[in-house]
């Protein structure tokens, strides 16, 4: 069963995300400020976590940062009152998966939870349908069951769902360039043009995860980037 955390300095708002997401069947556990939050993550272990950004103690922010340089972590929506796109890319440029703005209807936040949860870690505890595999350089990366490996070492990595998803399109059309503005349209459904580093910032830490086949996404300058069979 999915595993959601559910963290708010607000308990109006946090009991209230909880017991909509109880009657969906998910199991939720709810936090009261960021440094909780982390100690819930590492006994609770969740798959998804609605985060809050304005928070005591450790801002979402500031969560987001030191999940980052954990080996596995939840897939994170992110929730605020700000509706800058400044503040929207910021969140994801730190590794969040989504990002809403207070206040919400209650419906559209269980849908994008539910999204989450199926591209998040229990989705790799779903046996995969055949088919729907792409190889590339020597990567098995399974649409369905969202898990990537390696034949030679056997490896598999544990990546977030936009990390997965960015690998996933790039795969998909090998040496196909594609720019950064096509990068955050299709796989982070925004339209903005200019001043965001939020592609550049993934492909580094998909890169550093994939380890010595980081290769297989390489930088055209000036444009964005493409996937490539031929490494060293």
């Amino acid at each position: 069963m999915t595993k959601v955390l559910v963290v708010d300095d607000e308990a109006s708002i946090s009991d209230a995300v909880a017991y909509a997401l109880r009657r969906e069947g998910y199991t939720v556990e709810t936090a009261a400020d960021g440094q909780e939050a982390l100690a819930r993550v590492d006994v609770f272990q969740p798959d998804v976590m609605v985060l809050d950004v304005m928070m005591p103690k450790l801002s979402g922010y500031e969560v987001c940062r030191k999940l980052e340089v954990r080996e596995s972590r939840p897939a994170v929506l992110l929730l605020t009152v700000k509706n800058d796109i400044v503040d929207k890319v910021l969140g994801l440029e730190l590794g969040a998966d989504d990002y809403m703005t207070k206040p919400f209807d209650m419906r559209e936040i269980i849908a994008r939870v539910k999204a989450l949860s199926r591209r998040g870690p229990m989705a790799k505890e779903r046996s995969a349908e055949a088919g729907g595999q792409v190889r590339l350089a020597g990567l098995t990366i399974n649409l369905l069951s969202r898990t990537v490996h390696a034949d030679d070492p056997a490896a598999e990595f544990e990546l977030t769902p936009k990390e997965f998803d960015l690998l996933a399109l790039l795969a998909q059309h090998p040496e196909r360039v594609y720019s950064r503005e096509a990068l955050l349209e299709q796989v982070w459904d925004m339209d903005f043009a200019g001043g965001t580093r939020t592609v550049d910032m993934h492909v580094q830490r998909l890169r550093k995860k994939l380890g010595r086949w980081h290769e297989v996404i390489q930088t055209v300058y000036g444009i964005g980037y493409k996937s490539t069979e031929k490494i060293p």
